[in-house]
């Protein structure tokens, strides 16, 4: 006969920890479901406009490299030229002194005497015997003089050559750091992209408005004089740039970023501007924000953001990556640095 056995009730103990376990579970999935509250419009914009700083200051320290890189290659190549004129001259010059060692061989083998007592004009004997000491001599200085060259241009370009590399080590930091921030621009726009389109259409109409309203609001030209001819011809040509888009890298003339534009826009006026903010700020005389007159260019944020006073406390730059070339009030510009006035 079969043994019917009832089955074994769990323990108190078992049970609770399973009712305990369960409980848990449901309070860190609430918990998770609430550890990560939608971001308010003001605080996604705060941190996109935070990276777009930090982008943009990269963007100066890349750039500014690759024009050091440029520059030192011009003199690289100007150098390599040299060597090569030096190399040739150096040839021709051994060639010129191989063949009077020639002769110089092939008369060695007769004492001097006896060849002058040979000689049936031992005036004109004297007389080659002299110009060939002498051709030799001066042949020797130059070919002293030129290994001397050869030997400096050769150092030059080695030394030259060597920080060439360099640079091009700090341009690959800088542009590893460059798609970092282009990393956290890309994060901080999915973070925009959580936002309702209702809530972007808001934060792009109050730049559009806040643009707009600054373009109107600035003193007309005519009662602002600028400081000189070549500030007023530089802001016309910027002004002739508004709505071109922002694009890191670009110096115009249909896309900028900052520095790029108020070297375009200097150099429509005819004033040639190094190519970022960290040289600009030393092509012209700097003054505080109360001298500021149309034209001068203003820096902001550590020397990492410049654009054009255009009048009214309003400046005309251009702003950041997805922003056009725009009029802006220098309340909304974040730290005033100084001004420089471009004197020509």
């Amino acid at each position: 006969m079969a043994s019917h056995r009832r089955p074994k009730q769990p323990s108190r103990t078992r049970v609770t920890v399973l009712t305990a376990t369960a409980a848990a579970a449901v309070a860190l999935s609430a918990q998770s479901a609430q550890a990560a509250p939608k971001p308010k419009i003001d605080e996604v914009k705060s941190k996109v406009d935070d990276l777009h700083h930090e982008a943009e200051e990269a963007t100066e320290q890349y750039n500014a490299a690759e024009e050091r890189r440029g520059t030192l290659q011009k003199e690289i190549s100007a150098l390599q030229d040299k060597v090569a004129r030096g190399q040739q001259e150096l040839n021709t010059l051994r060639d010129q002194i191989g063949s009077v060692a020639s002769a110089q061989y092939r008369s060695g083998g007769i004492d001097p005497a006896m060849q002058l007592f040979l000689s049936a004009d031992p005036d004109t004997y004297l007389d080659k015997a002299s110009a060939i000491d002498q051709l030799s001599a001066q042949q020797a200085d130059v070919l002293t003089s030129i290994q001397a060259k050869q030997r400096a241009l050769a150092q030059q370009r080695a030394e030259a050559t060597t920080k060439l590399a360099d640079l091009e080590d700090v341009r690959k930091t800088l542009g590893a750091k460059k798609k970092k921030f282009q990393g956290k621009l890309a994060e901080a726009r999915t973070l925009l992209n959580t936002l309702t389109a209702a809530e972007r259409a808001k934060i792009k109409q109050e730049e559009d408005q806040r643009a707009s309203r600054a373009a109107t609001e600035r003193v007309d030209l005519g009662n602002e004089a600028p400081a000189n001819g070549f500030g007023a011809a530089a802001l016309a040509h910027a002004d002739s740039r508004v709505g071109m888009p922002y694009q890191s890298g670009h110096e115009g003339p249909n896309s900028f970023d900052c520095s790029g534009l108020t070297q375009w826009a200097y150099g429509k006026a005819g004033v040639n501007l190094s190519r970022v903010t960290y040289t600009q700020q030393n092509d012209g005389v700097k003054i505080g924000r109360s001298q500021l007159k149309p034209g001068d260019l203003v820096f902001f944020n550590n020397l990492t953001h410049v654009g054009l006073y255009a009048g009214g406390n309003t400046i005309l730059h251009a702003p950041k990556p997805g922003a056009n070339v725009r009029y802006e009030s220098m309340n909304y510009m974040g730290t005033f640095q100084f001004g420089v006035r471009i004197a020509g």
